[in-house]
C-alpha cells in the first residue's frame, strides 16, 4: 500500500506528522513525502523542517493521498502544476484525504465540488468557494474522499483509516502503540465550547495570517 504525504512551504505539522504516526504502521505500509521539489520544506512557523523525500514529478500513483493544512494551502490552491498533479494522483487512489485546510487544496484542484468536507473551522465558509458542503464534523467522509477538522482531527481522520483499511484490531494496536487516549486539561478544543473572546482572538490570528499570504 503506497501512501503519500504532500508536503510544502508553511504547512502546519502535525497535520502530516500526526497521520503519518498512524498510517506508517499500517501493516506493509510504504510512505512516501513528496513536495514541489525534492528537500526541506518549513513548517507555517518556520522553527521545522520536514523532508520531501522525493518530487510531486516522481510521483504517478498512490493508494492513498494525504494533503496537510497550513498557511502555504492559500498559495497552493492558485498553484496550477499541483492541483494538475493532484487530480492526476486522485485519479489513482483508493482514498484521497485532507486535514485542516488541505481540504482547500482538494476543493481547487475540483475533487470536492457537491461533496461533503470539512477543513478547519475559521474557514470552514470557504469550502463553499469550490462548491463543498460545509459539514462541522470533526472527520467527514464522502465517497473516496475523507477531510479532517483542524491539525488535531487528523489523528482521528488515520485511525479511522486504518480501521477501515487493515481492520479494527490493527487500528486499536496502533492506537495503543502511540498511547493515544486524549485527556485535554481544558474544554476549548471547539468554537462552540471555547470561551467568546479566546475565539475571537484565535479567529483574528488565523485572519491575519492568512490575509498576509494570500498578499504575497
Amino acid at each position: 500500500m503506497k501512501i503519500v504525504f504532500f508536503v510544502f512551504d508553511r504547512l502546519t505539522a502535525l497535520d502530516a506528522v500526526g497521520p503519518y504516526e498512524v498510517l506508517a504502521r499500517l501493516p506493509g505500509a510504504e510512505v512516501v513525502f513528496a513536495g514541489p521539489a525534492r528537500g526541506p520544506v518549513r513548517t507555517d512557523n518556520g522553527c521545522l523542517a520536514l523532508m520531501a523525500d522525493e518530487s510531486i514529478d516522481a510521483i504517478d500513483r498512490a493508494d492513498v493521498l494525504v494533503v496537510p493544512g497550513g498557511f502555504g494551502t492559500r498559495t497552493l490552491e492558485k498553484d496550477a502544476r499541483v492541483l494538475a498533479w493532484v487530480r492526476a494522483i486522485d485519479a489513482t487512489t483508493q482514498i484521497t484525504a485532507s486535514v485542516c485546510t488541505g481540504a482547500l487544496v482538494l476543493g481547487a484542484a475540483g475533487l470536492l465540488a457537491g461533496r461533503r468536507a470539512n477543513t478547519h473551522w475559521a474557514v470552514r465558509p470557504r469550502l463553499a468557494e469550490f462548491g463543498a458542503i460545509p459539514v462541522g464534523e470533526r472527520i467527514v467522509r464522502d465517497g473516496k474522499y475523507a477531510s479532517a477538522a483542524g491539525v488535531s482531527a487528523g489523528i482521528d481522520l488515520a485511525l479511522a483509516l486504518a480501521a477501515e483499511l487493515c481492520g479494527t484490531e490493527v487500528a486499536q494496536a496502533i492506537q495503543l502503540g502511540i498511547e493515544y487516549d486524549p485527556a485535554p486539561p481544558l474544554d476549548a478544543g471547539t468554537p462552540e465550547k471555547a470561551p467568546p473572546a479566546i475565539r475571537d482572538a484565535v479567529l483574528a490570528r488565523v485572519r491575519a495570517r492568512d490575509a498576509a499570504v494570500a498578499g504575497r
